[in-house]
């Protein structure tokens, strides 16, 4: 393997096509798109200051290395790459490819970034940005740690574990995602998904969990989260007080204490839910805003 040390490269393209090479210690400064077409590329303690640098890559291994924030899209359509120990600025990374690995990175910037990616794997890793991981497919995320709304947006086929999430409309339109041991904070969490499972999880939600098919909650608190379930066929068990909880669809809600439960009898049969709960402390036929 040919090595490339301590230089500063400049120019449009100035490394494409290139195979079997070693960067060591290097700056890519001005010019686009300098790895593009390129393979079998090991990549150390190097930097990136220019748009597009590994668009069309196959085999990318990346260790400490900083993406500043001029280089922009970064990792687009590309297969099998691997990033390490990495501090990246730039914001749309990481699009449309197919085997990625992102382990203790850190996203300064992560707005759009994620798009359309499949069989990831994420561990260690803290980003901040809107619409993080939009249309993601087979994802396994560990210790994620997130600020930034509209994260997961379509997502199939997703694990999360360990992570936190600061994030409003969460998991919108996802399939087949499981969150385990996870805490999130968002207004509209999980709308219009399917197959939506929280396991050890502590949530708080202004009107989280509507308009799903099949949500599943296992040992979860909720934490003031009020107007939950809506319109949402639905097996929760809940540890703690849920503050209100407005027309479930159908299925069982087991919780310690429910401060308000709402059900209008002109949008939803009460006889397709189950309501397991001692300490109900209001009923309403109607929401506040109808009264």
């Amino acid at each position: 393997m040919n090595e490339i040390k301590q230089k500063i490269l400049k120019g449009e393209r100035v490394l494409f096509g290139s195979s079997d090479l070693r960067i060591v210690d290097s700056v890519f400064e001005d010019g686009e798109s300098p790895l593009k077409e390129s393979c079998n590329i090991e990549l150390a303690n190097s930097m990136f200051r220019w748009k597009y640098p590994l668009w069309y890559c196959e085999n990318i291994k990346v260790r400490d290395c900083k993406w500043f924030e001029t280089a922009r899209a970064g990792v687009w359509y590309s297969k099998d790459v691997s990033i390490l120990d990495a501090v990246i600025q730039a914001p749309k990374n990481f699009r449309r490819c197919d085997g990625l690995t992102l382990e203790n990175a850190v996203f300064t910037n992560a707005a759009e970034t994620l798009w359309n990616c499949r069989n990831v794997k994420m561990k260690n890793v803290s980003a901040k940005g809107d619409y993080f991981a939009m249309n993601c497919k087979n994802a396994d995320v560990n210790f994620l740690v997130l600020d930034g709304n509209y994260s997961f947006d379509g997502a199939k086929n997703v694990s999360v574990r360990n992570s936190k999430l600061l994030s409003k409309d969460a998991f919108w339109n996802s399939v087949d995602v499981t969150v385990r041991d996870s805490f999130i904070s968002g207004e509209y969490l999980g709308w219009n998904s399917k197959n939506l499972t929280f396991e050890n999880c502590t949530i708080e939600s202004l009107q989280g969990m509507c308009y799903i098919e099949n949500l599943v909650m296992r040992n979860c608190k909720l934490l003031n989260t009020t107007l939950a379930f809506e319109y949402s066929t639905v097996e929760a068990e809940i540890s703690t007080k849920i503050e209100s909880v407005l027309n479930p669809k159908s299925g069982t809600i087991k919780a310690e204490e429910i401060g308000e439960l709402i059900i209008e009898r002109d949008k939803t049969d009460p006889s397709k839910t189950k309501i397991i709960c001692k300490n109900i402390g209001k009923n309403s036929d109607k929401p506040e805003w109808l009264r």
